[in-house]
């Protein structure tokens, strides 16, 4: 099951920093297509941005939209959307923690920020929908999932180094194994003088 996303750049952004980060994973249905050509179904997306000029001066993304067809949910694709956002944020732009707001009554939506992701409550904002329904003002700090990327880099670029000559034990057991060897010469390498002893020796 492929996730792909396409970044959009916001044109009025000064600097380009404001991106729009569309993801949509794309599923293939059980019906046969209609030719080799047509799209894959897209079931979900989630459009995230960096904020331009942060109040707290702190880099940051901040989700704005995640949606999932019904007929395509529980199967974890908003947790891979959510997460393919933030690694975007984070190794394009340095964001330093994303953010986002979510309704006061939602629960299937609490649940997946807050004990999947980890997002965290960081206070409720009144009256923040057209309806009149509070909001909670959820954030996630991305330290750690920076910390992963680099460790996973040096990982990737330590693969196929040489590793040096062998210490310890292992050079000891290398030095005894040379020390076994002795040149023995067999057949037509055998001199005379060897012929006349092995002779001898089997007359005795």
């Amino acid at each position: 099951m492929p996730l792909s996303y396409t970044q959009h750049r916001n044109p009025s952004s000064r600097d380009g920093s404001n991106l729009h980060l569309n993801l949509a994973n794309h599923i293939k249905v059980s019906r046969a297509s209609k030719s080799p050509y047509d799209p894959p179904k897209i079931v979900g997306y989630v459009l995230a941005k960096m904020e331009e000029d942060p109040s707290d001066g702190v880099p940051h993304g901040h989700i704005t939209s995640l949606s999932v067809m019904r007929t395509h949910r529980r199967l974890g694709l908003a947790e891979k959307l959510m997460r393919q956002s933030q690694r975007a944020m984070a190794e394009t732009f340095n964001a330093q923690y994303v953010s986002l707001h979510v309704r006061v009554s939602n629960q299937a939506a609490l649940h997946l920020y807050r004990d999947t992701l980890g997002f965290k409550v960081d206070k409720i904002e009144e009256k923040y929908y057209a309806d009149g329904e509070n909001a909670y003002s959820m954030r996630m700090d991305l330290a750690g999932l920076k910390a992963d990327l680099r460790n996973k880099e040096e990982d990737e670029e330590s693969v196929g180094q040489d590793e040096g000559e062998a210490v310890g034990s292992e050079q000891g057991e290398a030095a005894e194994k040379k020390e076994k060897k002795r040149l023995v010469k067999v057949g037509r390498q055998l001199g005379v003088g060897d012929l006349v002893e092995r002779n001898e020796a089997a007359a005795a």
